[in-house]
């Protein structure tokens, strides 16, 4: 299997993020529920964001499909009424024990450009996540948001 789905693979917890819906309140506690599978000869995953919404547990379907020239990047597509909607996104940064990864995600029709910082841990330490946020700036594409993440956790 892929170094890449090492991170992946299970629950990853939103640690930090800049994307609007988990910054306004009244989502919380996202995570992102990814199982490796393949079929064909094509691996992806099936990817299920799970958060809270007035107490209730909400989830979002879909796939991600890894992107033949990038193993690092895939494109995800909605399941049910969403399969219309779809978005580039890539781990730009990964450290070496699955602890924590930086994702990138592309500008949509319905949401803009941003990044998260992901951890198979529910919490890190504040130093670890500055220490994150610093290799973010040495990435020109991750510089630009690291003044506008919000730690949720």
């Amino acid at each position: 299997m892929n170094f890449i789905f090492n991170i992946l693979s299970g629950t990853c917890f939103i640690i930090s993020t800049n994307f609007p819906i988990w910054l306004d309140g009244s989502e919380t506690n996202p995570t992102f529920n990814y199982t490796v599978t393949g079929k064909k000869g094509k691996t992806f995953l099936i990817d299920e964001v799970k958060y809270t919404k007035n107490g209730k547990t909400k989830t979002i379907n879909g796939f991600d499909y890894l992107n033949p020239n990038n193993d690092k990047a895939f494109t995800w597509q909605g399941k049910g009424f969403l399969a219309i909607a779809k978005s580039r996104w890539e781990i730009k940064l990964q450290d070496e024990k699955n602890e924590w990864a930086v994702i990138w995600f592309s500008k949509t029709l319905f949401t803009p450009e941003g990044v998260d910082i992901i951890s198979k841990k529910s919490k890190l330490d504040k130093s670890l996540i500055e220490e994150i946020k610093t290799k973010m700036l040495a990435d020109r594409v991750l510089k630009k948001h690291v003044g506008s993440l919000v730690d949720l956790k």
